[in-house]
């Protein structure tokens, strides 16, 4: 078990819990939903569908508390990627962190980059900085995907920060400006080298969390792996169609996310972590 109990907890995060947002119905909708729900850290902008639906209170009395253990949870881990990140980032040179935003939300959230229901799962939004997390995402992980775990459920939150690391660093300005110009099936592998190196900054933060508070424990990284191969391209097809196809991937088979991720455990170093440099 994570020891979270020992990490600072992070001001950043906004509970929305108990709000609902207008999201788009119809069939796209649908379509969207379908693909979705099997993954997380897809980018947004391709994904979410813009409305104008505002955000209302729920009915009275259903609002979570705030200050739960699974909202303390993910202030915990939060707060521990930005004081890792911050370090890190000095040491490389990199300035000073800018930390991310986290939005808890049920039902459905707007954001800068959309508005998405629950089942599109974890997201980080480039345009406001944000990472936005459903909680149920954190069952689905065990029930659905046979990932239990609290080190599952923080290497989710991991990788979102991990997609904020790369938009404070101008990686995903370049990819999506190289993404602009490629064809799909080209396009597809640029999203696949940037999801695994979200996978292998996750992997880094862990490293170095444990390096300075020793939080993992004998198991914690075997439930990191289960929960990222458990979330390949080629094993969600495989589950959801019967086959695969390679050249639709958008975040890497199982061996693919595996291997990033423990290229960030062993390391704990962000220059390990180039993707985009030869085969991956």
């Amino acid at each position: 078990m994570v020891q979270w109990r020992r990490m600072r907890r992070s001001g950043n995060v906004s509970d929305r819990r108990g709000m609902s947002a207008g999201v788009m119905g119809g069939g796209i909708m649908t379509l969207v939903v379908i693909v979705v729900a099997m993954l997380f850290g897809v980018d947004p902008r391709g994904l979410l569908q813009m409305t104008d639906g505002a955000t209302a209170p729920a009915q009275e009395g259903v609002t979570p508390p705030a200050d739960d253990e699974s909202a303390q949870f993910v202030r915990a881990i939060l707060g521990s990627t930005e004081d890792e990140w911050s370090t890190a980032f000095r040491e490389q040179g990199f300035g000073e962190y800018a930390p991310a935003e986290l939005v808890l939300f049920d039902d459905a959230v707007r954001s800068a980059c959309g508005t998405a229901g629950s089942a599109v799962g974890p997201f980080y939004c480039p345009a406001d900085g944000t990472v936005y997390l459903d909680l149920n995402f954190f069952r689905e992980l065990d029930r659905r995907f046979d990932a239990p775990g609290d080190f599952a459920q923080a290497y989710v939150v991991a990788h979102e920060v991990g997609h904020h690391i790369q938009n404070l660093l101008g990686i995903e300005r370049q990819v999506r400006a190289a993404q602009s110009g490629a064809g799909g099936a080209d396009a597809n592998a640029l999203q696949v080298r940037m999801e695994l190196q979200a996978d292998c900054l996750a992997g880094v933060w862990a490293q170095r969390a444990n390096r300075r508070q020793a939080v993992l424990e004998p198991g914690d990284v075997e439930e990191g792996m289960r929960a990222a191969a458990a979330i390949g391209d080629d094993t969600l097809q495989r589950q959801a169609q019967g086959y695969v196809v390679p050249e639709s991937f958008t975040h890497g088979t199982s061996a693919q996310r595996v291997q990033w991720l423990r290229r960030g455990l062993e390391s704990g170093d962000p220059a390990a972590c180039d993707a985009f440099a030869g085969s991956v």
